[in-house]
């Protein structure tokens, strides 16, 4: 079997999580635009608000819960001197090692094929950025006590979001508003943005500063993620819920 053969084996695997993530620009040309079929989540969207306001230029990053690796490949070629990519699920891990081989960054990549710990990895250890995307929703599912209830698992959402402070400088967040990933049982009484950066700020004031938060809208036929303003701050359902959670760029009180 060919690489480009065993790279689209390993994407297309079957996982709740599988073609959640399209393909780093450089892997889609070297695969080719029809070897893949892919769900997109707006990355490129997302990157392009992420890199208009963080410089990762030879900064040392943590993508955790990095799925295929398109953030991780993409900042890599934005010039970030190391990621360090976390992704529990082990097809995940060998479609990024493959991947990295493939497009020669292997001397840019550790991987890690576990679920991060956030009682127990970078201790000791601080890096540039940390990428926490999409992650924190999935207590009790993906990771976790399968018994914790809601309200402990909002409380223990903040406390993992807190732990990250003396660990970076820069921390790259998102959070779904469906617990679990399961809409009948949401975060929020009522789903809304207000909610969700209202309950960011109170819960990490002590830890963390939001720098920005952008907030995804449609421009023509396209999507394009704006920072927090009056005008885009109401949730607007035909955009459906991915798109609109906030995305928040915190900066450390603790380091």
């Amino acid at each position: 079997m060919s690489q480009k053969e065993q790279l689209m084996e390993l994407y297309a695997n079957s996982s709740k999580h599988s073609s959640y993530q399209i393909l780093p620009e450089r892997l889609s040309r070297l695969i080719g635009a029809d070897g893949i079929k892919a769900r997109t989540r707006y990355e490129r969207e997302r990157l392009g608000y992420i890199l208009s306001k963080i410089d990762v230029r030879e900064k040392t990053i943590v993508d955790i819960g990095g799925n295929s690796g398109f953030f991780t490949f993409e900042l890599i070629d934005a010039g970030a001197k190391q990621v360090w990519y976390y992704e529990g699920n082990s097809v995940h891990a060998d479609f990024v090692k493959l991947a990295s081989k493939a497009l020669k960054v292997e001397n840019s990549l550790l991987i890690s094929n576990k679920y991060f710990s956030f009682e127990d990895e970078l201790k000791n250890e601080k890096y540039d950025i940390i990428l926490l995307l999409n992650v924190l929703h999935h207590i009790g599912d993906d990771y976790g006590n399968p018994t914790i209830s809601l309200e402990k698992a909002k409380k223990e959402i903040i406390r993992q979001l807190n732990s990250l402070a003396e660990k970076t400088d820069i921390l790259v967040f998102q959070l779904g508003f469906n617990w679990k990933g399961n809409r009948h049982t949401g975060l929020f009484e009522n789903g809304t943005k207000q909610e969700m950066v209202e309950f960011i700020e109170q819960g990490t004031m002590q830890h963390w500063e939001i720098k920005n938060t952008g907030i995804a809208g449609k421009v023509a036929e396209n999507i394009r993620y704006d920072d927090l303003n009056e005008h885009n701050m109401q949730r607007n359902d035909s955009l459906g819920e991915f798109l609109n959670r906030p995305l928040f760029i915190l900066k450390s009180k603790k380091i």
